[in-house]
């Protein structure tokens, strides 16, 4: 099978396999979690007689899950995060496949912090997009050092990489609408509420970008390589500011 796409006035072309999966599954045990949530809880259904496990004798499996969107597992959110508005991810309307930009950055060292900043941003995009006017639709931002450790992890109180505002104005400046980073915020774990990059992106109040996202917490391996790509951004159909998702990526010819 080959895909072969064109989005704006570029054309794109891909295998179709072998896809990637970013996404890391929200479980009861294991799974990246943060911002000092407890992991997935699955309770058996118990009521006027009824069992809802097949292990206990039940005739079927049927369980209460709990979980938060925003601290287990992999995530797309959007403008409702930050806003009083019940904005919903449910209601934005995104494309079945996207042009996306990979790239791989290791964050500089800021005060005691890990910062990915506005240089740093623009010199790893330029490396693989001669377009300085506008990005993909799409880009997925790879932490370094990269560990498969990151898909376990329990990110609470460690102080994570995060972006400098100027980098999310930069993003929507560039009509970036989908931002996919391997962390648990693009801003610092412990701000004062400030959420500056967050606001950056998504222009908020002054022009807010309803149909923009953001998703936290992806994987992406070694095995895909920075560069174009082509994203299908799968979120479960939660009317929420957060919903968990699914984002599959099928790696272009390069």
């Amino acid at each position: 099978m080959q895909l072969n796409i064109e989005f704006g006035g570029k054309s794109f072309t891909a295998s179709g396999e072998p896809e990637v999966d970013l996404s890391i599954p929200i479980a009861e045990q294991g799974g990246a979690s943060a911002w000092y949530v407890d992991n997935m809880k699955v309770d058996v259904v118990r009521s006027n007689g009824f069992l809802g496990s097949v292990a206990e004798g039940g005739s079927v499996n049927f369980r209460n899950v709990t979980f938060n969107p925003h601290g287990n597992g992999t995530h797309t959110e959007c403008l409702g995060h930050i806003s009083p508005e019940a904005d919903s991810v449910e209601a934005i309307s995104i494309p079945f496949l996207l042009p996306c930009l990979l790239v791989s950055i290791k964050p500089e060292h800021i005060n005691g912090d890990e910062v990915i900043g506005l240089t740093q941003m623009q010199a790893v995009c330029a490396q693989h997009w001669s377009d300085s006017n506008q990005l993909p639709p799409a880009i997925i931002v790879r932490t370094l050092p990269h560990n498969v450790g990151k898909t376990s992890r329990n990110w609470s109180n460690t102080n994570p990489a995060y972006f400098t505002s100027d980098v999310a104005t930069w993003l929507a400046d560039m009509d970036v609408s989908h931002w996919l980073i391997d962390l648990p915020s693009v801003d610092r774990e412990s701000d004062g509420g400030a959420l500056a990059a967050h606001h950056a992106y998504w222009r908020y109040p002054d022009s807010p970008r309803r149909q923009a996202t953001i998703t936290e917490f992806i994987y992406a391996p070694e095995l895909l390589q920075d560069g174009i790509h082509l994203l299908n951004l799968q979120t479960a159909p939660f009317d929420l500011d957060a919903t968990p998702s699914r984002p599959v990526v099928i790696p272009c010819n390069q």
